[in-house]
């Protein structure tokens, strides 16, 4: 499998020296530590604006890549304008009303190499801020822009989940099947074997109780026995992605759960052995945005004891969005202890996957991406792909009961 090109635009080693020096800092109410009274917005034109505090400068306190805000993830080498725009005072707003102080701002023109496949360095060092007027003293923003290769893998499902599609993989303008997947909504339909090598790995774990839950009129049936299996072109299973527990889709229930377990020899669902990789959970949120909320873990080999979050969050059910796991926003919770096995390998940073997910009522078909360090086999990639799958379908089992699936 050849990747696409993709690059990390980083920008980190922020620090702020303020002239003349203040004599003290402004009140924060709690927003910052006095030591950082400021914060600066950077943007890039097409991309969501990233939010990062600002510490100051001292001899003390040195620029640091430590400090650092969220990257941004491109996907060609087009030239781009990055601006910094740097405010004192509360990220917060009060009554609507922003009261941080815009104190300057700089502009940075980032001309990105065509070759793609190495570390380069744009800016580094101090750069007046820009006033709207002349009479200020110009403040100093140390920052480091740099890009690093973020090479992934891009996999199309060529059609609904439900009409159990092909999976190409894209590379460019070339389309090439990969993978194919098979969905089942019979709520009749059991998996002995994998009943079974849930059992063993303690299933009171795996299950939530089901007691209280309704199943009046057959409705909660509906959001039963629901399983996706992925193929590889030898018609061997590589990845799967099962409800443990039905999707009940109204105020206070518990939430919905997949398991994403991979396969131990056997090419069949019956035939094989079935190690447990990940759950993920998925429950409908009312409030001001109808939001689908969803949690990610990974298991150990131990099973569900000691489960890692590596991703959590919530998208509108009406526009749909992009699911998203990257160790780089997960910070310390990815990485316990010397490393965490997500597939076949230890991953420690840096993009992991990202699926696009459709709203309510609307047909897309998903695109997912999945980062190079993560991936050593075909199988790696499925696991990933079935993730995707169950994020997906999560919006349909999550629709309440008086739409018709």
């Amino acid at each position: 499998m050849d990747p696409c090109p993709f690059i990390l635009l980083i920008v980190e080693s922020l620090s702020l020296k303020l002239l003349p020096s203040p004599t003290k800092p402004p009140p924060l109410s709690g927003i910052h530590p006095s030591t950082t009274p400021c914060f600066c917005k950077i943007r890039i034109p097409s991309f969501p604006s990233h939010t990062a505090l600002l510490p100051l400068f001292s001899t003390s306190n040195p620029p640091s890549s430590t400090t650092s805000a969220p990257a941004f993830h491109l996907d060609s080498a087009k030239p781009l304008t990055l601006s910094i725009s740097v405010y004192t005072g509360p990220m917060s707003r009060s009554c609507g009303i922003r009261s941080a102080k815009l104190l300057g701002s700089v502009v940075l023109p980032v001309e990105l190499p065509a070759a793609l496949s190495s570390p380069n360095t744009f800016y580094n060092g101090w750069l007046k801020l820009n006033h709207e007027t002349n009479d200020k003293p110009s403040h100093l923003l140390h920052v480091l822009v740099r890009s690093e290769p973020d090479p992934r893998f891009v996999f199309h499902f060529s059609g609904e989940l439900e009409y159990s599609p092909v999976i190409f993989q894209i590379q460019e303008n070339i389309k090439q099947p990969v993978f194919s997947c098979k969905f089942s909504a019979d709520r009749n339909y059991k998996s002995q074997s994998l009943s079974s090598d849930f059992k063993n790995n303690n299933s009171s774990n795996w299950r939530r109780s089901l007691r209280g839950d309704r199943e009046q009129s057959g409705q909660l049936t509906e959001r039963k026995g629901w399983m996706i299996v992925i193929h590889n072109l030898s018609c061997s299973l590589v990845a799967a992605a099962s409800m443990i527990t039905p999707f009940v889709p109204s105020p206070g229930s518990n939430a919905g759960a997949w398991v994403i377990p991979r396969p131990i020899g056997g090419s069949t669902v019956t035939s094989c052995s079935w190690k447990p990789w990940g759950r993920l959970e998925a429950w409908r949120e009312r409030g001001s945005i109808d939001g689908l909320g969803y949690k990610v873990e990974l298991f150990s080999d131990n099973g569900p004891v000691n489960a890692v979050p590596i991703a959590e969050g919530k998208m509108s059910v009406k526009k749909g969005g992009k699911f998203c796991i990257d160790s780089g926003i997960l910070g310390s919770k990815w990485l316990p202890g010397e490393g965490f096995v997500m597939g076949s390998t230890v991953s420690g940073e840096g993009f992991v996957m990202g699926s696009t997910v459709s709203g309510e009522g609307k047909v897309i078909k998903p695109v997912v991406q999945v980062g190079t360090r993560h991936v050593t086999c075909m199988p790696d990639a499925a696991v990933f792909l079935a993730l995707a799958a169950a994020i997906d379908l999560s919006m349909d089992a999550c629709q309440l009961f008086s739409h018709k699936l």
